[in-house]
């Protein structure tokens, strides 16, 4: 029971890390909205959150070079789970500033989201420690 609660906070961080880096994300991108004239296409928007993602997941090795998760299979799990998580709590995110009458952007949905999520979490997957 002990190594299941262990092995649970061990997801739980790195869900956390990746939901902490997409909000910021996300806060930066409201902030340098209004120096944009017009939204990216969609495919570029795609591009444009996969490298950023990949930057986060580069930036998240230097800051926390050791997985969270001890186990190789909790890392797999991981892989597949934390960047639902983390899309779904951005579609969240996103839902709460529509019902505020609150622009939203990209990030603000799953899809993008869960992009920008899972290259983080394949970053951090193939280089970390």
């Amino acid at each position: 029971m002990e190594a299941f609660v262990e092995f649970l906070f061990q997801i739980f961080g790195e869900i956390l890390l990746q939901i902490a880096v997409e909000v910021l994300t996300e806060l930066g991108i409201h902030t340098g909205r209004a120096m944009a004239r017009e939204p990216p296409k969609p495919w570029a928007a795609a591009i444009g959150f996969s490298v950023a993602g990949t930057a986060a997941g580069v930036a998240s090795l230097w800051a926390f070079p050791a997985h969270f998760i001890a186990s190789p299979e909790g890392r797999i799990l991981n892989l597949l789970v934390a960047p639902v998580v983390a899309g779904a709590a951005m579609a969240a995110i996103g839902a709460w500033r529509r019902s505020r009458g609150q622009p939203l952007i990209r990030l603000d949905g799953f899809a993008y989201a869960y992009l920008f999520a899972l290259a983080m979490a394949l970053v951090r997957f193939g280089f970390g420690r």
